[in-house]
């Protein structure tokens, strides 16, 4: 049976705004009224209608986050964290998943801005010009991670990524490969595009003494083995991979193995983000680490504008990435590849 707000106070011995004070996790009720209500709450088995209490005026308790693919534990690992730090204040975190649609994107925004969530956390990489000012009209709280710029209502979080791919890459030039590819994917987008200009930027300033070739499909695990199968099969005869994410370098090892080539002793191999999965890959991945928790703690601390808040609205913060060595890179083999793929 539905119990009401009356019940809960009248079994606590308390007033209905007393009741709500609580549930809205307001500091100046009382640590043993609190303790007396949160029991009644209890054993009563209530549960609050929060979206009747927001039409009705009171404020949102959940926050709202968009991602552009879910499966993708980078994405998951941010929305972990950020989902941690608001149950712990008395937030709900709804998401949406994009899988990178612009149109899906849309609509996913206007969805959260007509559910009146108390913020909203952005973090994809298909954006544009119109959503950014709807949602900057729209005075919401918003985190945008890596898309858009900072405005009075929206705190941006970016990654360095072209320091981190310039990282790799000389990395891999000081081991001796001179034969490198990229495998990314979505190269139309913002932040997926922005490391592969930045790869490609890096191996022209070595110029002829580096060959090189870009690969796009789609983010995941058979995205990063089909980039590889078009790469080998189109008669390209890498000594080192680099790859736009550790998701996808996950597909390259696979397709790689299959064909019987040994990473790092034919091909090295390289991530970017340093999920969990990079370090169980066979062999680790090499990979630039991104601090998905960090981030996830920025989002939540910038949606929640009060006198607490440590990360204003209105600010971008720049991440840089760090270089993790792992078993998946080595010197530049003497051949090896060449024969097996030709």
């Amino acid at each position: 049976m539905p119990r009401n707000l009356e019940e809960v106070a009248k079994l606590a011995g308390v007033s209905t705004s007393t009741v709500s004070r609580v549930l809205n996790n307001v500091s100046v009720v009382k640590t043993s009224t609190r303790t007396r209500v949160l029991k009644a709450v209890a054993q009563l088995n209530y549960h609050p209608n929060l979206h009747a209490r927001t039409l009705a005026g009171g404020k949102s308790r959940t926050i709202g986050m968009i991602a552009s693919n879910m499966e993708n534990p980078f994405f998951f690992d941010v929305f972990k964290a950020l989902e941690a730090h608001a149950q712990a204040s008395g937030y709900e975190v709804v998401v949406a998943n994009t899988d990178y649609d612009p149109q899906h994107l849309v609509s996913s925004i206007r969805l959260m801005i007509g559910r009146r969530v108390a913020g909203l956390a952005v973090v994809v990489s298909e954006m544009d010009q119109e959503l950014i000012q709807e949602l900057a009209q729209s005075q919401i709280p918003c985190v945008f991670y890596d898309v858009g710029s900072a405005r009075r209502n929206i705190t941006n979080i970016r990654v360095d990524y072209r320091k981190g791919v310039e990282r790799i890459v000389e990395y891999l030039y000081d081991l001796g490969h001179r034969s490198l590819a990229f495998i990314g994917h979505h190269s139309g987008l913002g932040p997926t595009s922005e490391r592969e200009r930045a790869f490609v930027a890096s191996v022209s300033r070595h110029g002829s003494d580096v060959e090189w070739r870009t690969v796009v499909d789609r983010d995941g695990l058979d995205g990063g083995r089909n980039a590889t199968r078009e790469l080998l099969d189109g008669g390209f005869q890498p000594s080192a991979i680099i790859c736009v994410n550790d998701f996808m370098a996950v597909g390259v090892l696979r397709e790689l193995r299959e064909r019987g080539l040994s990473v790092p002793g034919d091909v090295s191999v390289t991530g970017f983000d340093n999920i969990k999965l990079s370090e169980y890959s066979a062999p680790p991945l090499t990979t630039a680490h991104i601090p998905r928790a960090k981030i996830g703690e920025l989002a939540f601390t910038a949606l929640m504008q009060n006198e607490e808040t440590v990360l204003p609205a209105g600010r971008e913060v720049v991440i840089e990435p760090e270089l993790v060595l792992r078993g998946s890179t080595g010197p530049a083999g003497r051949g090896a590849a060449r024969k097996k793929v030709s």
